[in-house]
């Protein structure tokens, strides 16, 4: 790990614990040689490790790639980073129940579409554009009605 402030990759860790529901270990580390403290923080693999694509294309799941597009989907709205990270904990439980390792993208856009919709129902609507691929402005007042039902 590289420290922040001075970038050398000399720490040690002065305090581990386990967060997440076990899921992550939370590590306050210590740089060397500026003494600069920082967190990192380890997640446990999910057990997904592929993503088929909608074109049968086939790349590595990526938790930092999920966590952008829901970041994007909820920028400018009141959603605490603490919010968004616990729906990706809670869509990567979900995709991972039945131990598959490669899941279809569309079971996990599914999944993130479920659990924002509770979470802010503009940033659903911003994902779900995005996600279904609206062609036209019809298509987008249908996903608001159907969510206003």
């Amino acid at each position: 790990m590289r420290c922040p402030v001075c970038g050398d990759d000399q720490d040690r860790v002065v305090d581990s614990r386990s967060v997440k529901d076990g899921r992550a270990v939370r590590r306050r580390r210590q740089c060397s040689v500026c003494e600069h403290r920082y967190t990192t923080y380890e997640y446990i693999e999910p057990s997904a490790s592929s993503v088929i694509k909608r074109d049968g294309s086939r790349e590595p799941y990526d938790r930092e790639k999920l966590t952008r597009g829901i970041v994007i989907a909820c920028e400018k709205r009141p959603v605490s980073t603490d919010e968004i990270n616990a729906l990706v904990d809670r869509v990567e439980s979900m995709i991972g129940e039945n131990g598959e390792r490669e899941v279809p993208s569309e079971r996990i856009g599914m999944a993130v579409m479920r659990e924002i919709q509770d979470l802010d129902q503009v940033a659903y609507v911003r994902f779900a554009s995005v996600y279904r691929h609206f062609k036209n402005v019809n298509e987008f007042l249908d996903e608001i009605r159907g969510m206003l039902k």
